[in-house]
């Protein structure tokens, strides 16, 4: 029993638990073979009224905070579902807030309840293929014509969800960055219909997690109504910090949770698989990667909850949110590639399912931002170093 949880935090585990039960290891085989998102699954999730969780109540949600969404999202992903389980609903639960903090009341009402109810799905246009991390480059702009609206051009990358999204959080230049002091200056952000007339969204093929799509994005003439533009033109970018931080929290609980579920795999394959007369569990050799593995993990869940509790609290919480995500990947691909190791020659066969969970948590070291990135902000902004990049 985790003793930092609250008894509601705890139902939640167990309510997710069962969800979960129902979606098994062939299920997930499934997917990870064929590819095609688990409406199952994510509608099995909208019933349990588990999208809202961290919405408010004036919408349809439980206005529970992001402790309990990490709480859910570890839950989802320490399961036979990894990866592509917490990802077919992660950008609903990060995603939308920005709509939640700056949306206004008719914004909330519009957008929000078809969310929680599982109606409309939303991809996240941020990324760019000739920017990357550096969001302040993002080329993609939105021109207002004559009636006051916008129109879009430009291009994103690693949009997941588009082939399915009905909606799309679109960050784009309303001012040119030669006009701006910062890079990260003119940027807004909008909340709009991911009109297929006007995108064209082409699925990337890729290691892992193929239930749910990753895509290049190519915007012609996108035509969005200034009813659709979240809070005040040219503060986009922090806007989206306030979906950030919260990305990086639940990356980093649910990289602790794929790696708590390859350790709980490799335990049990470790106690019954007999080598030379003994279980291989028994030796060392075995015991100990595991060992410090569970104790790396439990390290990282704390950490999570830590920046989760002061994100809720309105606290500063960007240095804690970067650095769960970076200690619950690590730990998590840690894990998983110690649970490859522990099933010998059956870690590389997709049947025990860990070399699964192997090739899911590494996105999690990747995106939203990379480990390199991570520990420059650290060494920046908490120890005071000189910026490097």
């Amino acid at each position: 029993m985790d003793f930092m949880l609250s008894e509601e935090q705890r139902a939640i585990e167990d309510g997710i638990g069962q969800v979960m039960s129902d979606f098994g290891d062939d299920y997930w085989l499934e997917k990870d073979k064929l590819g095609g998102f688990p409406e199952e699954f994510y509608r099995a999730m909208a019933e349990g009224g588990w999208l809202g969780v961290s919405f408010p109540e004036e919408v349809g949600g439980a206005n529970l905070g992001i402790v309990s969404a990490a709480v859910m999202m570890r839950a989802i992903a320490s399961s036979s579902g990894g990866m592509a389980a917490a990802s077919a609903i992660h950008m609903n639960v990060f995603g939308p807030k920005s709509i939640a903090v700056f949306g206004t009341d008719e914004q909330k009402q519009r957008w929000l309840p078809p969310i929680i109810k599982g109606e409309q799905k939303s991809a996240f246009g941020v990324t760019e293929p000739n920017a990357g991390l550096d969001t302040g480059s993002i080329t993609t702009r939105a021109e207002k014509d004559s009636n006051g609206d916008y129109v879009i051009n430009g291009r994103k990358v690693w949009t997941s969800t588009a082939q399915v999204a009905d909606k799309i959080l679109l960050l784009a230049r309303t001012t040119p960055k030669e006009d701006c002091e910062r890079g990260i200056d003119g940027l807004s952000l909008f909340y709009a219909d991911l009109d297929r007339s006007a995108c064209d969204v082409r699925e990337i093929d890729k290691m892992g997690r193929k239930a749910v799509d990753s895509n290049e994005v190519f915007i012609d003439n996108l035509k969005v109504s200034k009813d659709d533009l979240i809070g005040e033109e040219g503060k986009g970018f922090r806007y989206i910090l306030y979906s950030m931080n919260p990305e990086r929290i639940l990356i980093g609980s649910e990289a602790v949770g794929i790696g708590q579920e390859a350790l709980r795999r490799a335990s049990e394959y470790a106690k019954e698989r007999v080598v030379f007369g003994r279980p291989i569990g028994q030796n060392q050799g075995i015991q100990h990667p595991l060992a410090e593995s569970w104790a790396q993990l439990e390290a990282a869940w704390l950490l999570c909850l830590k920046a989760a509790s002061l994100y809720d609290a309105g606290e500063p919480c960007g240095a804690e949110a970067n650095a769960a995500k970076y200690l619950g990947s690590e730990s998590g691909f840690t894990a998983c590639e110690r649970a490859v190791l522990a099933h010998g020659g059956m870690g590389y066969a997709k049947e025990f399912h860990v070399e699964r969970l192997m090739r899911e948590v590494m996105i999690n070291r990747i995106a939203p931002v990379s480990q390199q990135l991570v520990l420059n902000f650290l060494a920046e902004r908490v120890l005071g170093l000189p910026k490097s990049y």
